[in-house]
């Protein structure tokens, strides 16, 4: 594994961070060409991205301050520095992203149809930084491909690997679907749903999460996750929907 790109005295370069910031960089060139496809004016969509992009962390970072307050007036760069998305970050940065499209005026399940793709090579470039730093392991696997990620040499399934094939499979599907689509938010409604059924099967190939005990061991938490994905999927499906007029 790969987890430090480059290092020189004190400055360390994650691979994961890299990888991470590619990933959105090109998910914001992709947006271009799906939001003409949808029928979005591209730089209002490119606009909104950024807006999304901004608010995670600005929310995720403000979180992080207020629940350790003490540990940022003691070591403020310390702790800014550290990984803070949450689910609670993750649905505020929705809400506002929800009122700032309001506001814009872009309608918001051809902007979920634009986002979708591009939210898929998002997630297939961070599975390739949870495979370079080795955050993703699987379980013990005796197939040729599995990757030796400890020093003890045991084979585990290369989830990550295996999610980025995924994402990149689900990611030329919606593009494919985006030029078809019937109805408003059906590409939406077809990648929450692929990722929620792939990141269910793909749970059952990782090492279980020691948070299992806090939900009663029934489910891993990406599990329920997915099942949350696939519920709203569902939703947004049985709704009744406008017709899609197709500029390209």
């Amino acid at each position: 594994m790969h987890p430090i790109l480059f290092h020189f005295g004190h400055i360390t370069l994650p691979t994961f961070g890299v990888l991470a910031a590619l990933g959105l960089m090109a998910a914001l060139a992709l947006s271009l060409r799906t939001a003409t496809i949808a029928g979005l004016n591209p730089d209002r969509l490119w606009n909104a991205g950024l807006f999304l992009l901004l608010s995670a962390f600005v929310l995720s970072r403000l979180l992080l301050v207020v629940m350790y307050l003490h540990a940022f007036l003691t070591y403020p760069i310390l702790l800014l520095a550290v990984p803070s998305l949450t689910p609670l970050g993750l649905l505020l940065t929705g809400v506002v992203t929800v009122l700032y499209l309001r506001v814009r005026r872009l309608p918001f399940l051809t902007t979920l149809d634009a986002w979708a793709p591009c939210a898929m090579l998002v997630w297939a470039f961070l599975a390739l930084g949870h495979f370079a730093e080795g955050s993703d392991p699987g379980l013990p696997t005796t197939l040729p491909w599995g990757v030796a990620m400890s020093a003890g040499g045991i084979r585990l399934h290369p989830v990550a690997l295996y999610a980025v094939i995924v994402a990149l499979l689900i990611t030329a599907a919606l593009l494919r679907q985006l030029r078809h689509y019937r109805r408003r938010g059906d590409v939406a409604v077809f990648g929450l749903a692929a990722v929620g059924i792939a990141q269910y099967l793909l749970t059952f190939l990782r090492q279980p999460d020691p948070s299992m005990e806090v939900f009663g061991n029934v489910l891993d938490p990406i599990q329920w996750v997915a099942i949350g994905m696939i519920v709203v999927a569902g939703v947004i499906w049985l709704q009744p929907r406008k017709l899609v007029s197709h500029a390209v």
